[in-house]
């Protein structure tokens, strides 16, 4: 949102110049230039504290990626150790889910009311308490309740590391640091399966504790988003906070009176609860926030990851190297992901995504037909392993970060909480029914499983294409002003 713009908002048309009272400051003149290579706008300052501010945030995508992760290199030790059934492992793992999306109704009240380093404390008091329960279990009860309460923290921390690291991280940078959020949830389901082989199920989930620890110590030293600090009333902590994410020397009295000029305007406006959303001024965000999460999640990422090594299995290829190539490939083709949200733009880069992800998915379901139909046997593996492959690729370079990205950009302050609820529940309830009927469609019909989930990546491309804006080198208040003129 641009200092001193004469736009209307939608509740009502009212013209800023003539109802609302001018920010708290003037705007003074921005000293920046212009990189010759990006065209990005860079401040005079330093993003030290932005670095290390968002590698705080991103122990807690480290933990989200332990929590997922920690079923899979588990399950026979746990099952021997503890005497359970398949049916009580099964339970064990799938509660997850439901803390998860019990937890969605929450995360964005939480981080409104407790601010985002808030919640992610609490997250990770909830998840340390979880890891302890499972540590100490001796039967299946206190071992799902530890793995609920896990559930339970990390919908939080899917829903707040995203939206911190947008609310700190400059405009030409946001994209790329934002991206970070699913790598590091790569990195720690990578680290729990390479780990849980080597050790017992109980020292894992000792060693699972200290990504909250780490991020509880590391709060002391980054502040509070200043957009928040700036929405409940704390002017000094949001000068404070404002300059020192930039540096002591950098003059931050543009982007001040921006963001308070924004919050002048949407604290005139209702507080919002979820019916609320539904209104003509938050519907946008609310079609482009839950439509991208819920291609993210029918496309079958969850499927095809909960269950790869069995997927090859049944094309005749080794689950074990294939699960290995699997791993070794999502980390690269993320960190090129983070490296090109930034400069391709979050709109293109999710569209080539899912059109990867129907190419690959499409070699799948091809090679499932051919076995099905008795033709060129020798290809079936190939084809599977290449699908599998192709699809992931595309999936890290675009769907898996993207949507969430997107999603911390495009909320109104005063709805980010309510919206970000609706957004996480969205998510993990679409993650939970693609992983529950995965087997159930690929008994029904493997290569048809294969081409449904390529028909929703045709109509990923279809939806972004429509609907959804660019918000590459755009200030939070910018996207607002262009989502709702």
């Amino acid at each position: 949102m641009a200092i001193g713009q004469s736009t209307d908002i939608e509740n009502g048309g009212i013209n800023r110049h003539e109802e609302l009272e001018q920010p708290f400051i003037q705007p003074k003149r921005v000293v920046a230039h212009e990189d010759e290579d990006s065209g990005n706008t860079i401040k005079n300052g330093s993003i030290g504290m932005v670095l290390l501010s968002t590698g705080v945030a991103v122990c807690g995508s480290f933990q989200f990626g332990i929590c997922v992760g920690y079923s899979a290199p588990s399950q026979s030790a746990i099952r021997k150790d503890l005497r359970l059934s398949i049916t009580e492992y099964s339970m064990f793992g799938s509660i997850l889910s439901i803390g998860a999306v019990l937890g969605a109704f929450t995360s964005g009240k939480i981080a409104d009311s407790l601010g985002r380093k808030g919640a992610m404390r609490v997250s990770s008091v909830i998840c340390t308490a979880g890891w302890l329960a499972i540590y100490f279990a001796q039967g299946a009860i206190l071992l799902d309740i530890g793995r609920f309460l896990t559930g339970y923290g990390i919908s939080s921390f899917s829903y707040v590391v995203p939206v911190f690291i947008a609310e700190i991280a400059p405009k030409n940078l946001r994209g790329g640091l934002a991206t970070l959020n699913q790598l590091f949830i790569i990195l720690g389901a990578s680290f729990t399966f390479i780990i849980g082989t080597i050790i017992s199920w109980r020292t894992l989930s000792l060693i699972a504790i200290l990504p909250c620890i780490i991020l509880i110590l590391g709060q002391w030293f980054i502040p509070e988003s200043p957009r928040w600090l700036a929405k409940v009333g704390r002017e000094e902590e949001f000068e404070v906070a404002l300059q020192r994410l930039h540096g002591k020397d950098a003059d931050v009295s543009g982007e001040k009176a921006e963001i308070q000029e924004y919050i002048v305007t949407s604290q005139s406006l209702p507080k919002a609860n979820i019916l609320d959303l539904f209104q003509r001024r938050y519907i946008r965000s609310v079609i482009i926030g839950v439509g991208l999460m819920v291609f993210q999640q029918f496309a079958g990422i969850n499927g095809v990851q909960f269950y790869a090594s069995e997927t090859f299995e049944a094309a005749g290829f080794s689950g074990s190297i294939g699960t290995t190539a699997y791993a070794c490939l999502q980390v690269p083709i993320t960190l090129l992901g983070a490296f090109l949200m930034d400069k391709s733009g979050r709109r293109v880069l999710v569209m080539v995504s899912a059109a990867g992800m129907f190419i690959g998915s499409i070699l799948v379901g091809i090679s499932f037909s051919l076995k099905g139909d008795g033709l060129l046997l020798d290809w079936v593996p190939i084809l599977a392993v290449s699908g599998v492959l192709v699809y992931v690729a595309f999936f890290s370079i675009g769907m898996g970060a993207g949507p969430w990205v997107i999603m911390s950009e495009i909320f109104p302050i005063n709805v980010k909480g309510v919206g970000g609820s609706l957004v996480v529940f969205v998510n993990w309830s679409g993650a939970w029914v693609v992983s529950y009927t995965y087997n159930s469609l690929m008994n029904w019909s493997s290569s048809g499983t294969y081409y449904l989930y390529g028909a929703v990546c045709v109509l990923t491309i279809l939806f972004v294409a429509k609907v959804v804006p660019e918000t590459k080198g755009k200030t939070l208040e910018e996207i607002q002003d262009s989502l709702n003129p």
